[in-house]
C-alpha cells in the first residue's frame, strides 16, 4: 500500500522558516520523481517545486530563492525548506509522487498519482 504522509506545518511569522517532510512507503521511492503542491483557501492547487530522479529541480517563480526541494532516498523522504516566508505562503501544502514512466509535466498535478494528506502552512503578518 503507497503512503505518502506529510509533516512540519504549522504556524509562522511573516520571514520565518519551515521544513515540511513527506514519508513515504509502498513503491520504488528512489525511482520516482516527487513534487510539493499548495492550495490556499478559494483557490486552486498550485504547483510548488518538484524534485527530478537526476536530482535537478524546477520551482514555481513565486517561490524561487526561498523554497528547496530536496530527498533522501535511504530515508524514502522528500523534504521541502521554506524561508523568508510570506503570508500570501499560507496554505495546504501536498507531496505528490509519479510512479509511472514516460513524460510528464511536472508542474501539472494530474502528472503525479499518489499524494498526502496535506499539511497546512499558515504565515501571519
Amino acid at each position: 500500500q503507497v503512503q505518502l504522509v506529510e509533516s512540519g506545518g504549522g504556524l509562522v511569522q511573516a520571514g520565518g522558516s519551515l521544513r515540511l517532510a513527506c514519508a513515504t512507503s509502498g513503491y520504488a521511492f528512489s525511482r520516482s520523481p516527487m513534487a510539493w503542491f499548495r492550495q490556499a483557501p478559494g483557490k486552486e492547487r498550485e504547483f510548488v517545486a518538484t524534485i527530478y530522479l537526476s536530482g535537478s529541480t524546477d520551482y514555481a517563480d513565486s517561490v524561487k530563492g526561498r523554497f528547496t526541494i530536496s530527498r533522501d532516498n535511504a530515508k524514502n523522504t522528500g523534504y521541502l525548506q521554506m524561508n523568508s516566508l510570506k503570508p500570501e505562503d499560507t496554505a495546504v501544502y501536498y507531496c505528490a509522487a509519479r510512479t509511472y514512466t514516460g513524460g510528464y509535466y511536472a508542474t501539472n498535478d494530474n502528472s503525479y498519482n499518489y499524494w498526502g494528506q496535506g499539511t497546512q502552512v499558515t504565515v501571519s503578518s
